[in-house]
């Protein structure tokens, strides 16, 4: 896969907003859980469904980190871009945006009344 493709729950209207804005800003092309075959799916670990994967390069990348690398590839996030590109790799900044990845993961149903889009896979049913 040459395209570095994000692959998001596009049943969440809180992921597809922040989804929506990543593709508005970057060239990352942009799957849904729903629209999964094939070659894509069998990339993805056996678990995909229970956070976000960017796949590029060559690496696959998870949850927070998956996140996280789309949002520097989008160029989001301004000075914060800068704290994320220096954390990466120490174990603590690892483990500090993975938790905060999974809060946020948790608490989508609260978050998506703050922010939030008409998640794709709706249309589809």
């Amino acid at each position: 896969m040459d395209t570095p493709t994000l692959v998001f729950d596009d049943d969440c209207g809180f992921c597809t907003y922040w989804v929506e804005l990543v593709a508005e800003r970057s060239d990352l092309a942009i799957v849904g859980f729903s629209e999964l075959s094939g070659e894509l799916r069998e990339q993805l670990p056996e678990d995909y469904e229970e956070c976000a994967h960017l796949l590029a390069d060559g690496e696959i990348y998870s949850c927070g980190a998956a996140m996280e690398e789309a949002f520097l590839r989008a160029e989001m996030g301004g000075p914060l871009a800068d704290v994320a590109r220096f954390g990466r790799g120490f174990e603590e900044y690892d483990r500090l945006r993975e938790a905060a990845y999974r809060w946020v993961a948790d608490n989508r149903d609260l978050l998506g009344k703050v922010v939030s889009r008409p998640p794709p896979a709706r249309d589809r049913s």
